[in-house]
C-alpha cells in the first residue's frame, strides 16, 4: 500500500468513526486475530475475540485469507495510524429505550417450532411468539417467515433481568388494518359536501314539468348552490369550533 496517493483510498482514517460499518477483505491472519483491508491508509485489525460472539480458538475457524467481510469501527486513532475493528455488530438499540409499543425493523436471525427470533439491533435478537406472527392461525414459523427477511415488529414486553425481549408482528398488522378502515370511513370535506348535496336534491318536492333542457339547467344550478351553501357551511362550522 506504499506509495499510493490519499485519494486512492476509499477511506481516510480521519474520516472514520466508531459503529461505521464497512466492507473489506481479509488480507493475513495470525494468533491474536485477522488483518482486514478497508480501503484505508492502514489495514484493520479484528480481534481474535471480536471476530465473533463467544470463544474462538483460532482465527481460522471464523474467516479465510481473500474473504470479503463486513466489519465495523471499534476504535481509530489517526494520529497514530491504528484502526480496530469488529466483526460483532456494535448494539444500536440499548435497554432504556426499549419499551412496549415500539415499532422496530428489524432481521429474523433464528427460527423454531416456538416462533422467530428477530434482531432489533439490541443486544439480544428478540422473540416473535408463533401465536405473533400473523392476525391468522400459524403452525409453522416457516410459513410466514424466513431467516435473512426484514420484517416490522412492535415491542410486545421487555424484561430486562431476564434480557429478553418479545415482538409481535400481528400487532403492527392490526394497527394497519385499523389506519386503513378509519382512512376508508372517514369522509373528505368535498366527499362529505357532495354527499349532502345529492341528499338535499333528493329531498327537493317535484316542479310543474317543463321542457328537459331547461329542467336539466335548473337542476345544475340548483346542485350548484346547495355544494355551494354547504361548503360555506362546513367552513364556518370548522371555524366556530376552533
Amino acid at each position: 500500500m506504499k506509495g499510493q496517493k490519499n485519494n486512492n483510498y476509499r477511506h481516510m482514517l480521519v474520516d472514520l468513526k466508531p459503529s461505521m460499518k464497512l466492507e473489506g477483505q481479509v488480507t493475513k491472519l495470525g494468533l491474536f486475530g485477522a488483518f482486514v483491508d478497508v480501503g484505508a491508509e492502514r489495514e484493520g485489525l479484528v480481534h481474535i475475540s471480536m471476530l465473533k460472539r463467544g470463544h474462538v480458538n483460532r482465527a481460522e475457524d471464523v474467516v479465510q485469507e481473500g474473504q470479503k467481510v463486513e466489519v465495523w469501527i471499534h476504535r481509530v486513532d489517526p494520529n497514530a495510524g491504528r484502526l480496530e475493528l469488529t466483526m460483532i455488530k456494535p448494539i444500536q438499540l440499548k435497554w432504556d429505550k426499549i419499551k412496549p409499543g415500539l415499532k422496530l425493523k428489524g432481521e429474523v436471525v433464528r427460527l423454531e417450532k416456538f416462533g422467530a427470533f428477530v434482531d432489533v439491533g439490541a443486544e439480544r435478537p428478540g422473540l416473535v411468539h408463533v401465536s405473533e406472527l400473523s392476525t391468522e392461525y400459524v403452525s409453522d414459523p416457516s410459513d410466514v417467515v424466513k431467516v435473512g427477511d426484514e420484517i416490522e415488529v412492535s415491542v410486545v414486553d421487555i424484561n430486562r433481568k431476564k434480557r429478553q425481549i418479545r415482538l409481535s408482528m400481528k400487532e403492527v398488522a392490526l394497527e394497519v388494518e385499523d389506519d386503513e378502515e378509519a382512512t376508508d370511513e372517514v369522509p373528505t370535506a368535498m366527499e362529505f359536501a357532495l354527499r349532502q348535496a345529492l341528499q338535499h336534491s333528493d329531498n327537493k318536492e317535484p316542479e310543474i314539468q317543463s321542457s328537459p333542457r331547461r329542467n336539466q339547467n335548473r337542476e345544475q344550478k340548483e346542485l350548484e348552490d346547495i355544494l355551494d351553501r354547504t361548503l360555506k357551511h362546513r367552513v364556518r362550522t370548522a371555524s366556530s369550533s376552533e
